[in-house]
């Protein structure tokens, strides 16, 4: 079996900060970053329309000779996922696979929280789709889950405004919310890869105690173990230690967002999808 990079899919540019925590604990690998920028947000798309995006996005990687595919969006986990593993990957090549970012996080959730109560801050499609409650209840039944869509974060991020007075504002608002639902959460999810960069907003306005857990380094210790337990995935990754980046938007556009996310100059490429 020839050896290729893992294949990091988003729909937008938050991703990179999956790709960023990966890359911090499994730096020997190559890697293609795809963002289908061109139609984000994913967010408020249907169920049926998030999972036909994320399926193209799966088999452009899989074409480009990933054997490892890493769902760096919390929308395509939540409403994409389980149809690609258990629908696409067996009819395409059983031998590949496509794994999301929620079960990492989730895993990692029980010895955060003392209290058993826990806040989720997401975009409205992953809050609808309850994937954290569910996936929740499966691992600690005993934990209580209160969410609250953020649907302006990811646009203050993108605009590079993480650091204005009017970001502030909103962050306040919705983390306002979320301990009013529930004054006894310990721990809250960051359930959308944009906000770590409202982290310093977010860190100012949580009550103290509360603790904050943002997903990369999660995904990243659990796709480090997820190698070590599947030897055959691993062998089947080329170890370069490069990134490629693939954009459906405009390449300037991808690479000024890319600036925001990475601190790094980035040089894309543009592909098409459909």
């Amino acid at each position: 079996m020839s050896c290729g990079p893992i294949g990091i899919f988003d729909s937008g540019y938050g991703g990179l900060t999956i790709l960023h925590g990966i890359r911090q604990v499994l730096p020997q690998y190559d890697y293609i970053y795809l963002g289908d920028n061109a139609r984000a947000p994913y967010g408020s798309r249907s169920f049926e329309v998030v999972y036909q995006f994320t399926r193209q996005a799966v088999l452009k990687l899989f074409s480009m000779g990933c054997h490892l595919v890493i769902l760096g969006c919390n929308t395509a986990s939540a409403k994409a996922l389980r149809s690609i593993q258990q629908r696409d990957v067996p009819r395409i090549d059983p031998s590949r696979r496509v794994l999301g970012i929620i079960r990492p996080t989730v895993e990692a959730i029980g010895d955060v929280t003392q209290t058993r109560h826990i806040g989720l801050l997401a975009t409205e499609g992953t809050v609808k789709s309850q994937s954290y409650e569910l996936e929740i209840r499966k691992l600690h039944p005993d934990i209580q889950v209160s969410g609250v869509a953020c649907p302006l974060w990811a646009a203050i991020v993108e605009a590079n405004e993480a650091d204005s007075p009017g970001a502030d504002y909103f962050v306040k608002k919705r983390i306002d919310q979320l301990m009013r639902l529930d004054h006894k959460i310990d721990a809250i999810i960051l359930g959308c890869t944009h906000y770590p960069l409202l982290m310093s907003s977010i860190v100012k306005h949580v009550p103290s105690g509360v603790r904050i857990v943002p997903q990369g380094e999660y995904v990243a210790n659990s796709l480090s173990d997820y190698l070590t337990r599947h030897p055959q995935i691993e062998q089947s990754i080329a170890q370069g230690g490069s990134c490629q980046y693939l954009t459906t938007e405009s390449e300037e556009k991808f690479k000024e967002c890319a600036q925001i996310f990475l601190h790094e100059t980035v040089n894309p490429c543009h592909i098409d999808l459909r």
